[in-house]
């Protein structure tokens, strides 16, 4: 088969469109032939090596190395043991996600193969190259503020992680026009909620149509000073300078920060009565199967940023470099 392989780590220069071994489909899994494949920030971070990582945390990697994590395809193949899926569904899916951190998920290709509970049949009504968009992104948004879907110790704070009530509230999404961001803010005014989306103003009239009843735009404005009272901040931005949203919560709001590395804001959120609280996406095909209604009747809609070929992967993650990304960038398989 093809695949997008690399070597060493670096920049998009690193990225290789050549022959690869198929996989070997091994029991409780699906053999999936690629028609799409969705770009994600952890697929710029292993290229690099995960530099922004301390080097504790840092996994191994073993070369050659083939990223990505989100597809949408046809089952080609079931192992024995599969049940509930069958050759020939349309089906998407994030790949082994956090356990693929390393290099394991192995999207970049013509084929992948999954675990068969990672993976849901497509929604009926969008294309692969929509559905492809969706996963990572999608199910951070969902895990974030509307169900975690697992019980998983979290590396990053002592308790779990707990969505808050969306209906009525006044939810402040970061980042708004982003991969995350833009889903965050299609759930939470599904949820009922009031929504003040944060994004530059040539992203204003997209995330309008979304659904955001305020826009700022953060060029002009300076956010966590137009902003009093809110219930909820999602940060998609997230990093070290998310604290500076702690002073627009209300009193027992929260915080939920989609990147929390370099944050450390708990003190200041003990002193003015609000919580902190992240967690890190995992793959559920549940969830997925949950979402995909959602999908399938226009209530989340993915938005394409940008849509190049598997062997243009350069090229892609060229794109993501540049920033300003308004949805999300996909790759189409031949």
């Amino acid at each position: 088969m093809k695949a997008v392989r690399q070597t060493a780590f670096g920049g998009p220069d690193v990225l290789r469109y050549e022959d690869a071994p198929m996989p070997a489909l091994q029991p409780g899994e699906v053999l999936i032939r690629v028609h799409a494949v969705g770009l994600n920030p952890p697929d710029w971070y292993l290229r690099e090596g995960y530099k922004a990582l301390p080097a504790q945390w840092r996994p191994a990697v073993d070369f050659p190395l083939i990223l990505g994590t989100d597809v949408s395809g046809v089952i080609e193949a079931v192992a024995d043991d599969v049940d509930a899926l069958s050759v020939g569904e349309e089906v998407y899916a994030m790949v082994r996600f956090p356990s693929g951190l390393a290099g394991g998920s192995r999207a970049y290709a013509q084929y992948v193969t999954a675990p068969a509970d990672e993976v849901a049949v497509k929604p009926t009504g969008i294309d692969h190259a929509h559905a492809a968009g969706a996963p990572m992104s999608l199910l951070t948004a969902w895990q974030f503020m509307i169900e975690q879907g697992h019980n998983a110790p979290n590396p990053l704070q002592p308790m779990p992680h707990v969505p808050v009530e969306l209906h009525g509230r006044t939810v402040v999404v970061n980042g708004a026009a982003g991969g995350v961001g833009h889903f965050a803010v299609q759930l939470a005014k599904w949820k009922g909620a009031h929504v003040v989306a944060i994004a530059s103003g040539r992203h204003e009239a997209f995330v309008r149509e979304l659904g955001a009843d305020v826009f700022i735009d953060y060029t002009r404005v300076t956010p966590e000073d137009a902003i009093s009272d809110a219930d909820l901040v999602v940060d998609a931005v997230g990093g070290p300078a998310t604290g500076r949203f702690l002073r627009t919560l209300k009193r027992g709001g929260a915080l939920f920060p989609i990147f929390p590395l370099g944050f450390d804001g708990g003190q200041a959120a003990d002193a003015l009565g609000v919580s902190v609280s992240t967690t890190q996406v995992r793959s559920s095909g549940a969830q997925l199967a949950a979402l995909a209604p959602l999908l399938q009747d226009g209530i989340v809609r993915v938005a394409i940023d940008s849509s190049f070929d598997l062997s243009q992967a350069r090229q892609a993650h060229e794109r993501a470099a540049q920033g300003h990304i308004q949805g999300k960038i996909v790759m189409t398989v031949e």
